[in-house]
């Protein structure tokens, strides 16, 4: 089983920035992907950003320019760095890890652009 703490979400207003943190434990073994999916009321999860064990990284279309995805191997702890942030990025935020025998989720945490 695979642990997946996240931590960072907020209040923030348009155009400002947060920073997501998620720290993975369990049975973690490379290969393995971490990144961020979100869900806003009423939508289907998203990807936002993924980071392959390799450094490899993939953008949603929508947050390309604005958010950078990073990761601490050796603390299997992963990050999402949001700047110029619009209404349209309040959702939750979910942490996952992608490894052989499947797919974990984190619980989630709230993210609300507002003025």
């Amino acid at each position: 089983q695979v642990q997946l703490v996240e931590s960072g979400g907020g209040l923030v207003q348009p155009g400002g920035s947060l920073r997501l943190s998620c720290a993975a434990s369990g049975s973690i073994f490379s290969p393995y992907t971490m990144g961020w999916f979100r869900q806003a009321p009423g939508k289907q999860r998203e990807l936002v950003a993924d980071i392959t064990s390799g450094g490899r990284t993939n953008y949603a279309d929508s947050v390309k320019g604005r958010f950078t995805i990073s990761r601490d191997t050796a603390k299997n702890t992963v990050y999402l760095q949001m700047s110029s942030l619009k209404s349209e990025d309040t959702a939750v935020y979910y942490c996952t890890v992608l490894r052989s025998g499947g797919r974990y989720w984190g619980q989630g945490t709230q993210v609300t652009v507002s003025s």
